[in-house]
């Protein structure tokens, strides 16, 4: 049984010792996978995973500061819509509706930017937080309301209002949040003051544009706001205790209902900033081709970490290791860019395949 004030792991010495074996395994496994990937795509590895690793870390002058801050800039979205989908997962909540809440914030964002651009440029940013946060959680709230009230499963509610968010974009870029020139899908570009400030100077990356901003801060700061949220305070508790036993949680007195409905906000909350800061750190401008999926991959990224807010950190900084390699490599040596995605993919069938295997394990030593 957990205790509100317990963590999920064992004593301190046994937790790192088992963390850093597992981080081994887990490296060693993903350059065996990368290597048989870039293999059925008719790649060398010997001159692809150089490339790779170069596109994420760079060299030892100015080329590691600038591929480590692209590598940080890839993950930012990825660490906040995946501490969403953890925090809807467990408290048993199976959301997929991180790109939808990410698309309904940058897209709230925007709407308050176009109504209140004559006020100051550091209030407006701050608005632009607060909207994305709300429109996130109003997002996740439907379909946790539906879920509480109507028994909808969130599988399918979320779905759905991924679609729905994705064609209101389009629709309000195409409509009333169009670029004065109307000459294409998207909203005007945003205005300097107002976007997030650079963290690189030119001069430190040999005159390249880094693109790493100050919204990184945020995204830092909501690892261990969430892991305190869930593991310090009574409400957390009833989170994880209502994901891991609804029956136990309604025992002690908990409204299931309402912690899942919580869940679905808060959920929604983070996925929605995760909006605004790539919007006000990175794009610049809202269109119909604003995010590449990373809502989706939130649901990877949050189970590679184990569900944990620290876990997913440094998954979705290897992922953004990954795709900014990747990326880097496709310009040099010709990796195809969704090398990433395939990889994403077969590490959540081999998390998925280890985790069913445990669970038979533990069930059969329980039955001898």
């Amino acid at each position: 049984m957990i205790t509100p004030n317990s963590s999920p792991h064992p004593a301190l010495a046994r937790r790192v010792a088992i963390w850093l074996l597992q981080a081994f395994v887990a490296a060693v496994s993903f350059l065996v996978l990368l290597a048989v990937t870039l293999t059925i795509f008719g790649i060398h590895p010997k001159s692809a995973l150089p490339a790779i690793a170069d596109g994420a870390f760079g060299g030892w002058q100015y080329g590691h500061i600038y591929a480590l801050s692209e590598t940080i800039v890839e993950a930012v979205p990825l660490i906040l819509t995946g501490l969403g989908t953890l925090v809807a997962w467990q408290a048993g909540m199976f959301s997929i509706g991180g790109e939808g809440q990410l698309l309904i914030g940058a897209l709230t964002a925007m709407i308050v930017e176009h109504f209140v651009h004559h006020i100051p440029a550091p209030l407006i940013t701050f608005l632009m937080l607060i909207a994305s946060v709300i429109g996130g959680a109003v997002w996740g709230g439907i379909a946790g309301w539906l879920r509480t009230t109507r028994n909808v499963q969130e599988v399918i509610s979320t779905i759905m209002l991924n679609y729905i968010a994705l064609y209101l974009v389009g629709a309000s870029v195409l409509g009333p949040l169009q670029e004065p020139s109307h000459s294409g899908p998207e909203t005007a570009i945003l205005p300097d003051p107002v976007l997030f400030a650079h963290l690189i100077p030119p001069a430190w990356t040999g005159g390249f544009t880094a693109r790493l901003h100050t919204g990184v801060i945020i995204a830092l700061l909501a690892v261990p706001l969430t892991a305190l949220w869930l593991y310090r305070t009574r409400t957390g508790f009833a989170l994880r205790l209502s994901g891991q036993n609804a029956d136990a949680a309604r025992t002690a007195g908990f409204s299931v209902d309402r912690v899942r409905l919580t869940a679905m906000i808060v959920s929604g909350a983070l996925c929605g900033l995760a909006g605004s800061v790539q919007l006000l750190g990175v794009s610049a401008r809202l269109d119909q081709q604003f995010s590449p999926g990373w809502g989706y991959s939130a649901i990877p990224v949050a189970l590679m970490g184990g569900l944990t807010p620290g876990g997913t950190l440094i998954s979705a900084l290897f992922f953004g290791a990954l795709t900014a390699g990747t990326n880097s490599a496709e310009r040099t040596v010709g990796v195809p860019a969704v090398v990433a995605d395939v990889l994403l993919a077969t590490s959540v069938m081999a998390v998925v395949a280890i985790r069913a295997w445990r669970g038979r394990a533990q069930m059969a030593s329980g039955g001898d």
